[in-house]
This record gives structure tokens, sequence and C-alpha cells, in this order.
């Protein structure tokens, strides 16, 4: 079996800037990791390699340091990685991502199964797969959190939902998207990691996917910011309530109510 797993780097904490320009994260000179979704993604399709065998091929599309995150899934068993790396795809939105790395997918060839976190922690759109998917015209499940049974030529999972899960079947070639329930992710062992770090990574073009340079980047992303702010701060202020217990209790509600974080009883 042949699988494909999509991944991201993201910003590994709240103090990414956003360009005024663009209004969009500024990547370069941050911290960055493996999206955290991505990593089940990435445990999930070594597992089912492991089970069943076959290849497991890791792809992301960013700048150059991106491929420290290609250098994890290496090193948690993927067999192989691709960076997707040119200044056209820079500022592309959800849509023209998720034709790129359709693109990429369709060069790769003889792909059955693809995997992809639920979501990136940056955006928190949760488009991309299914955007892959709709590219690529194959079918797909959401918020898959558990493998029930892989056949020759589909895999029936476990799907959450509002009301609880259903479980359907996909025939290949297929689509999932993964929540951090489907799995533990292994921590890889230092003789893979350093495997991992000295392995080749290819750098794809537009030209080696065959991608049309008028859908990808900001330019012809039809997903327009037009405004962008960080969250307001969390008030961290603490209050040190002295007394005896009662007393500290009754000036604990009174507090609480005063902030309006629980309504009063009415009698």
């Amino acid at each position: 079996m042949k699988i494909a797993v999509c991944v991201k780097q993201v910003p590994a904490n709240n103090d990414a800037k956003i360009d005024p320009e663009t209004k969009r994260i500024v990547r370069e000179g941050s911290k960055a990791v493996v999206n955290p979704f991505d990593l089940y993604a990435i445990e999930e399709a070594v597992a089912i390699k492991e089970q069943l065998g076959g290849e497991v091929i890791v792809l992301t599309m960013g700048p150059e340091k991106a491929k420290s995150a290609l250098i994890e899934a290496l090193s948690m068993g993927a067999n192989r990685a691709v960076l997707l790396s040119d200044r056209a795809f820079g500022g592309s939105d959800t849509w023209a991502t998720s034709y790129v790395l359709a693109k990429a997918i369709e060069a790769i060839g003889g792909v059955d199964l693809i995997l992809c976190g639920k979501q990136a922690i940056d955006g928190d759109t949760a488009q991309v797969g299914a955007g892959i998917a709709a590219k690529l015209d194959i079918q797909q499940a959401t918020n898959v959190c558990k493998i029930e049974r892989i056949e020759k030529d589909a895999i029936a999972v476990r799907r959450l939902n509002e009301r609880g899960y259903d479980i359907v079947k996909l025939e290949y070639p297929a689509l999932i998207t993964v929540v951090k329930d489907i799995n533990s992710p292994r921590i890889p062992k230092l003789h893979d990691a350093r495997i991992a770090r000295r392995a080749e990574i290819p750098i794809w073009k537009p030209e080696d996917i065959s991608a049309d340079p008028e859908v990808i980047g900001l330019k012809n992303s039809p997903t327009q910011v037009v405004k962008t702010a960080p969250p307001a701060p969390r008030e961290t202020a603490a209050l040190k309530i002295e007394g005896s217990p009662d007393a500290a209790a009754s000036r604990l509600v009174t507090e609480l109510l005063a902030r309006k974080l629980i309504q009063g009883v009415h009698e």
C-alpha cells in the first residue's frame, strides 16, 4: 500500500507576527514545529505500513526550513519525503494549498490512501484535507478517530460527528483526516533520528508537479483576509483570600459574582 501524509510546519507559540500588508503569518525568524494533529496522521500511516507493508511518503509545502518537519516524520518511520518550496507558492490560501498538494500527490502516482491531520493550529480552518480530496475527486472521511478495518480495496473508519460517530467504508484511493483520539504518536529512536537527518529530501517546484501558475500563490488565492488581530490577553491577576473557611468562601463567591463567572441563586 502506498500512503501519502500531508503535514504542515506551524509556529511553536502564540508570538507569531502578522504581516501588515498581506495579513498573513510571518514565519521567518520564528520557531516552528510539526502541526500537532499531523503527528497523529504520521503515526497512523506508519502503523498501517507496519501492519500491511508498503510505503509512506510525507509531503509539505513551505520554506526550506520546513525540511525539519519532514525529517521528524522520517524519524517516526516514513520512507521518504518531498518538500514543495518556491516563491510562487508563497501566500497560498487553503484553496491554492489544496491544489498544490493534490498535484504533488498526482506526481507521486499510485497513492492508495492519504492522511492529514484534522486541522492546522495556526489557521484552524480544517479545509485543506477536504480540498485535496475534492481536487483529486476521491472519497473522504473527516475527524476519523479509529481505523475499523483495512481491506484489499477499501478501508472502514470511525468518524466523529455531533451525536457520536459513524462507521464509513471508503474505496481506494481515499483520504482521511484524523483526530488525536486515533493513537499516541511514537517518540523517535535516536538511531532513526540520525538516519532521518541524513536523508536527501527533494524540493519540488511548480513545474515538477505541472501546477498551473495562475492558481497558486497569494495573488491567485480567492480568500481575501481583510483584518487580523491577536486575541485579547487573558486576565492573569491572582487574588489571595485569607481568613476562616467561612469568610474565605463568602469572599470567593462575592469575587466570582462580581466578575460574572457565576450567577447568583434566587430563592
